[in-house]
């Protein structure tokens, strides 16, 4: 789930930085001069541009007596340093040069003054044009070489209250005219695997922070790779700490801020703290009982609750594939202080619907490649149900009396941890008075508003770059409460519309001017805003543990991040998946808030789980959309809105689960995470319902049993219907806007 290269983001960015060192960039900037050379020799300059990262390339060429060529290249962004070519040549105007160990070639053309080398670059199969010019370039803004010329850095150990020392970098401006605010980042992924002479990617994505100038801080939290002490995962807070030995994720956060407020050079005596997923659960913590130093805090689709909504459980759902790709590196032990990073688990095959589905029940993973090696994982599995194990890892309860100010940032198609960014902001609206708590709400996959680049979620297309919108709000927020600087005119809310492709901004969320409105399933897969009138309606099918629907069309390993908006034509056409679709709307519809399903339903098993998805269908019209790589036509799209799951034994309660009456008509309720998306005239409103996910969640047996510990022999097919008449209705419950 989290990236090892990118300690505050998870893979959007870590896939980023993953193109970045195969040279996968595309787009290049050139300079060039008046240089009257007649040959090669001499220093050729590139700049690449790949969102808001940037790396120079410089070609050193050297001429040998018999005439030939030698060059060596330089990419200091990539620790490339004089990496000697395997050739370099040029014969009537072409130029050609490789390293083959790279598996690189390079074939252009240089003009007849020697001043501009023109061609493509191929790594590995990728093509992409690359353009040279003599004139030397800057370092690239946010490299590690651009840092260096502005901070310095400090690598040091922090005492905590109970002795133990906490491994922590900071960076500080070279500029000594002026003091700075510090930004502190704590997080379980590795702050330094580079060494102490190596800058951290940390600094890299905060370029736009070093700019401004701010002191960053890093620090591995208790436990994780160059700290002492033991890691626990969302570590319980303990509200009632009184002796010295008696720590939790706060404790640490005020001891480190009362540390670096007291030795850091040239800081202001502010400090914020941000950080995405993991870190944003750190940041979170940093609230209860929060440093006097401490004014601003953002968590960014911070971890929450992990089975509630976050990460490794829906509603009592277990995200297999999360959890499991996760847990099976994060979770190794680590014996003692290291910067290296664990290898993951080495998959077989790169179908991931084959691997989990070979793998059969849950239990074989422990037992047949875990084993005990894994903690969480078996302490996962040995609370199946949301018990007081679970609860005392939620935060929310202990969101008050919050005096810093916070901005909570999250995207409406985090296949992560959606449910977190949502449900902090809502906790500290209600449970304090006066503070100042903001949100913010992109059309993005999980951190890729950190990336820069965020102009469409797969095949879905935003019409502009929409993480300028976080960069500028994030400046604002730390700007205003860690240096007096500007005003302060962020809304409390800024959500993006995902439908309209806008940004609204409301004084709350979910804002005042909805109204309560249900999307009723109908007879005929039929869907309206009214109730049906018929009697005695249902479809009725049969849903196969053995075959699960899958929860996308490819075939591929990790699970992906746009599967959050992907076409869901595939699954419409399955005899397990029941589809109702609106008429064609003739005006639109703005679904701001949070939904709720609301089905009548019954089985012929003793437990099912219960998968409903709200999906924009584009006309059959559409002509002129976004082209995508996958080529797939945008005319009738099925755009998933929002998707979620409930284990159905949880209906009534997480705490205490009860199993299905065979045959009974029966109510299943939840809660899905808010949406913020217009339904244009000329579409259509379709909801898709079924009762697996794979291998997105695990497959439930139909039979109630603990999952954790079912045999092959508890997964049974089971009949089921779903209702939609005057007597058994069944919506999904929404809010619709109002102007």
């Amino acid at each position: 789930m989290k990236p090892r290269s990118l300690r505050s983001t998870k893979r959007t960015l870590s896939r980023i930085r993953a193109s970045a060192l195969a040279f996968g960039l595309v787009s290049l900037l050139f300079a060039t001069s008046s240089a009257t050379a007649q040959d090669a020799t001499g220093d050729w300059h590139a700049l690449m541009d790949a969102g808001n990262f940037q790396f120079r390339f410089t070609v050193h060429v050297s001429e040998a007596e018999d005439g030939s060529y030698s060059a060596t290249l330089d990419v200091p962004a990539q620790g490339a340093d004089g990496v000697p070519l395997d050739e370099f040549t040029v014969e009537n105007g072409a130029v050609t040069w490789g390293f083959a160990r790279a598996n690189v070639e390079y074939e252009g053309f240089v003009d007849p003054a020697f001043t501009r080398m023109n061609g493509t670059f191929t790594q590995g199969g990728q093509t992409f044009p690359l353009n040279f010019g003599r004139e030397p370039l800057p370092a690239p803004v946010g490299s590690e070489e651009w840092a260096r010329e502005r901070l310095t850095k400090h690598e040091v150990y922090i005492p905590m209250r109970d002795g133990t020392q906490l491994f922590t970098s900071y960076y500080v401006p070279k500029d000594s005219t002026r003091t700075y605010p510090i930004l502190l980042r704590r997080t379980p992924y590795n702050i330094e695997p580079g060494g102490e002479d190596s800058f951290t990617f940390g600094v890299n994505v905060s370029s736009h922070l070093v700019e401004k100038g701010y002191i960053l801080a890093f620090q591995d939290v208790r436990g994780r790779y160059m700290s002492e002490g033991e890691f626990v995962d969302v570590r319980p807070h303990d509200p009632d700490k009184d002796e010295p030995h008696e720590i939790d994720e706060s404790s640490d956060t005020y001891d480190t801020i009362d540390w670096l407020v007291n030795n850091v050079p040239r800081n202001n005596g502010r400090v914020g703290i941000f950080g995405v997923s993991y870190p944003g659960f750190y940041a979170t913590m940093s609230l209860p009982g929060a440093h006097p130093a401490l004014k601003a805090v953002s968590p960014q689709a911070p971890v929450t609750n992990w089975f509630i909504g976050d990460d490794f459980h829906h509603n009592g759902a277990f995200f297999l594939m999360d959890a499991f790709s996760f847990y099976s590196s994060f979770g190794r032990p680590r014996p003692e202080p290291t910067r290296r990073n664990l290898r993951g688990y080495q998959f077989p095959n790169q179908d991931s619907y084959e691997f989990y589905l070979d793998l059969g029940p849950i239990r074989n993973i422990e037992a047949n490649i875990f084993g005990d090696s894994i903690k969480f994982w078996s302490e996962v599995m040995d609370h199946p149900d949301y018990d007081e194990w679970w609860q005392a890892r939620d935060p929310l309860p202990h969101l008050t009396d919050v005096k810093p100010a916070v901005m909570t940032v999250g995207g409406w198609f985090d296949a992560e941890d959606l449910y977190g960014p949502l449900a902090t902001y809502e906790a500290i609206e209600t449970q304090n008075r006066g503070t100042s708590n903001r949100i913010l709400m992109g059309p993005w996959s999980h951190g890729q508003w950190a990336g820069g680049d965020a102009e469409n979620l797969g095949n879905v297309h935003w019409g502009s770059n929409t993480a300028d919108r976080y960069r500028a709000a994030e400046l604002e927020f730390f700007n205003y409460y860690l240096k007096d600087e500007g005003e302060l005119n962020l809304a409390e809310a800024q959500m993006f519309d995902t439908g309209a492709l806008e940004w609204r901004e409301f004084d709350a969320w979910p804002p005042a001017n909805v109204e309560p409105a249900a999307l009723y399933l109908q007879p005929g897969g039929g869907l309206a805003f009214e109730p049906p009138i018929e009697s005695n309606s249902y479809d009725e099918y049969v849903s196969d543990p053995d075959r699960p629907v899958p929860y996308t069309e490819d075939v591929h390993l990790r699970r992906t991040t746009e599967y959050m908006t992907d076409d869901q034509r595939f699954a419409a056409r399955r005899p397990d998946v029941m589809v109702y679709t609106s008429d064609i709307l003739t005006g639109p519809v703005t679904l701001a808030g949070p939904i709720a399903a609301d089905l009548r339903v019954s089985t012929t098993g003793t437990d099912a789980d219960y998968v409903v998805k709200l999906i924009d269908v584009f006309p059959d019209s559409l002509r002129d959309y976004e082209s995508n790589d996958k080529r797939v036509p945008m005319a009738g799209y099925q755009m998933l809105v929002r998707g979620e799951v409930l284990r159905g034994r949880y209906r009534d309660s997480f705490e205490n689960p009860e199993p299905f009456v065979p045959g009974e008509v029966t109510r299943v309720h939840f809660e899905i995470p808010a949406v913020m998306h217009t339904f244009k005239p000329g579409h259509r409103i379709m909801i898709q319902v079924q009762n697996s996910w794979f291998p997105l969640v695990d497959r439930n047996p139909q039979k109630f049993v603990n999952i954790y510990e079912a045999v092959e022999e508890d997964f049974q097919p089971a009949t089921h219907r779903i209702y939609h008449d005057a007597e058994h209705p069944s919506a999904i419950q929404v809010h619709v806007l109002k102007e």
